[in-house]
């Protein structure tokens, strides 16, 4: 029997795998009540397989012949969804696995918060031993994850007057609106502008937004005290700076944003004529990593946005997990889902982020361009977005070759600076790299490497899976590597022998030393492809010893 993915085979070795974040075993004697619990707990995480008749060791031990409503699908899916709330539609069936019944639970992962219908909220984790475990929610995830419906920023927050907003700040909103973004915000009075932000609610309360935009260090204090912004600067165990403070939002960008532009170093590099700078962090990085941390983080958690120097590392941290569908894997194609969007609307109105909700592209791009290190997000968890972006080392020459590009009106596209920084570090590029690199299908990527073959950035070698991706001699050449040429592993000797040709061709000789470094193999197997190469009349060897070079051929007159 297969149904979902999941026959015996699947039983059996999930069984034997044991129980994962996303695998759960109940054994027979388990009730009701407990069963829609394991099953909240994984539709709250990421969904999953409950296997009802597996003991907690991964033994099959059938399901209880006292519950036969258990080996009924529609009777076990209909069993769980009444005990659930919202009703958890799970897909219930039994599969045969060495003559004993277990029933497959398939968990899907919603963008809903479920609970049993006692009013329990779980989810599944990993505790400290690498074990999953079922934990209650803490009200605080409870009130975040439900907010994903309802704008958190946009509910009344009660108490809350005009006397508790700070109208420096709304003159800040105005002066940033005039000078780059929504004009019409400037023009508008204050009671029109907090309507027309939508942080005034229908019955004429303040809402959370307003206090977080607008409202004075007494009043955040008082009436969100879990909201802090701080910046540090570290030297090994020397703290240079650490300020901790509760601002409104506006205020908190540019007092962010200037401390780390005061400390961002510059190195230069030269582009034919013109000097290019290259700072450490892209203007537009430190701008939308501030940005972003202060409109998506989780209002209900303790803690402060966080924005640290160290060592050349520029880390911005905020309370509350990525956003509900997504995760680092799909952080540059998943479509925009801000946290608080009341918040995201009024940045993108001031001109402070990108207006189409793609800035961690654009930091991405940025960071690429200056042939720096891409930013690290393998840090975030479920309680917590960590950016860490590193200033180097810097690749001068693809700097370089990015500004001379745009210069030239060729901009390049963040893929393209992906495969280029990979290619560069790598020597090569393969279609099942360059699709966990851009976070798309196969298909989509060889689109993207083979419309790079067309324009000359890179080449190609092999066919189907086993082809790669590389730099042409003359892209080397003018990031000054030039034996570095498709300097990749792994090619026979006819490729190689095709490699060291096409070098002399662009290049007019080669040393056996140079063909070492370009086929990447030792330089005594490099100076005995060169002999074969000259006996077959394919070389010309010029001097002698380690004076020699070899030429092609000249044509006869």
């Amino acid at each position: 029997m297969y149904i979902n993915g999941v026959d015996a085979i699947a039983v059996r070795e999930m069984a034997a795998a044991g129980e994962t974040l996303t695998v759960e075993f109940k054994s027979a004697g388990v009730d009701r009540d407990e069963l829609a619990a394991a099953v909240v707990c994984l539709a709250n995480s990421q969904g999953g397989h409950l296997l009802l008749g597996v003991s907690d060791t991964g033994e099959v031990v059938g399901i209880d012949p006292a519950r036969p409503e258990y080996a009924d699908p529609r009777r076990l899916a209909a069993a769980i969804s009444t005990r659930t709330e919202p009703a958890v539609i799970v897909h219930a069936e039994v599969v045969e696995v060495s003559d004993k019944a277990v029933a497959v639970i398939t968990v899907p992962s919603t963008d809903s918060i479920h609970a049993t219908s006692s009013g329990r909220y779980l989810r599944r984790t990993i505790d400290v031993r690498g074990e999953p475990q079922c934990l209650p929610m803490p009200p605080h995830e409870v009130l975040s994850r439900a907010s994903g419906a309802v704008d958190l920023s946009q509910r009344a927050m009660d108490g809350l007057t005009h006397d508790d907003l700070d109208a420096r700040e709304l003159v800040r909103l105005r002066e940033l609106a005039r000078q780059g973004g929504d004009g019409v915000l400037a023009t508008l009075s204050d009671a029109e502008l907090l309507h027309a932000l939508g942080l005034v609610t229908p019955s004429g309360q303040l809402a959370l937004g307003a206090l977080l935009l607008f409202g004075t260090t007494d009043a955040i204090g008082r009436c969100l005290p879990a909201f802090e912004v701080g910046f540090q600067e570290l030297a090994g165990t020397e703290i240079r700076a650490n300020e901790i403070s509760r601002v409104p939002l506006l205020k908190a960008m540019e007092v962010l944003v200037d401390r780390v532009e005061a400390r961002n170093l510059e190195e230069d590099v030269d582009v034919g004529f013109f000097r290019v700078a290259l700072p450490q962090f892209a203007v537009v990085t430190t701008r939308e990593l501030i940005a972003n941390a202060l409109v998506h983080r989780d209002y209900t958690q303790i803690g402060p946005t966080l924005v640290q120097l160290e060592g050349g590392v520029l880390t911005v941290a905020n309370p509350g997990g990525l956003p509900r569908g997504i995760t680092v894997s799909n952080l540059l194609t998943a479509p925009p889902r801000p946290r608080n969007p009341a918040l995201a609307d009024v940045f993108k109105r001031a001109g402070l982020v990108d207006r189409i909700g793609r800035g961690v592209n654009r930091v991405f791009e940025e960071q690429l361009s200056l042939g720096r290190p891409a930013p690290d997000y393998s840090r975030s968890n479920e309680d917590s977005v960590i950016a860490r972006v590193r200033s180097g080392p810097a690749d001068f020459g693809l700097a370089g070759y990015v500004a001379e590009s745009r210069r030239a009106g060729k901009d390049l596209s963040l893929e393209d600076l992906l495969t280029l920084h990979e290619v560069r570090a790598e020597r090569r590029i393969t279609t099942e790299r360059a699709a966990a690199l851009f976070q798309v299908d196969r298909s989509s990527a060889r689109v993207t490497l083979n419309a790079l073959v067309g324009r000359g950035v890179l080449e190609s070698r092999g066919e189907r899976k086993a082809r790669t991706y590389h730099m042409p001699a003359a892209l080397y050449r003018r990031l000054g590597e030039p034996a570095q040429f498709v300097g990749t592993q792994g090619f026979d000797e006819s490729q190689q022998r095709e490699m060291i040709r096409a070098f002399v061709e662009q290049h007019g000789a080669i040393t056996r030393r140079q063909a070492s470094e370009l086929c990447q193999v030792a330089a005594p197997r490099a100076g005995y492809i060169l002999r074969q190469m000259r006996d077959r009349g394919e070389l010309v060897m010029v001097g002698e010893r380690k004076a020699a070079r070899y030429e092609l051929p000249r044509a006869l007159d």
